[in-house]
């Protein structure tokens, strides 16, 4: 598979891991758009919103309890922003169900 997530979670391109645990993998984004940007991808290749299904979506229960955890950790108490885009349309870039943490500034809505 030529995923680029795939090959972030088997370590074969490297990225700054914020958290990993048997489901999921999160990492500072490289194109930050906040002072603080991160994702949360589940290790299972799921193409995106749109690719779950009720055989995967306990995973997404699960990112959003990593996402909670990292937030307290991290100290997030002003607030964030968790964003998934879906399809082209949607602004997804890359094939793998992926959910962005932004924080650390005022954003503003709707986002560009």
């Amino acid at each position: 598979m030529d995923c680029l997530f795939c090959k972030i979670i088997a370590g074969e391109i490297p990225s700054k891991k914020v958290y990993e645990d048997e489901q999921v993998y999160a990492f500072y984004d490289i194109d930050p758009q906040a002072p603080v940007h991160f994702l949360v991808v589940p290790k299972e290749h799921i193409s995106g919103p749109s690719g779950i299904n009720e055989q995967n979506e306990a995973v997404v229960g699960h990112i959003y309890s990593v996402i909670a955890m990292l937030a307290r950790e991290l100290h997030l108490d002003k607030g964030y922003r968790v964003v998934a885009n879906c399809g082209e349309e949607g602004g997804q870039t890359v094939g793998h169900l992926h959910f962005h943490v932004l924080a650390g500034r005022m954003l503003s809505w709707p986002p560009g």
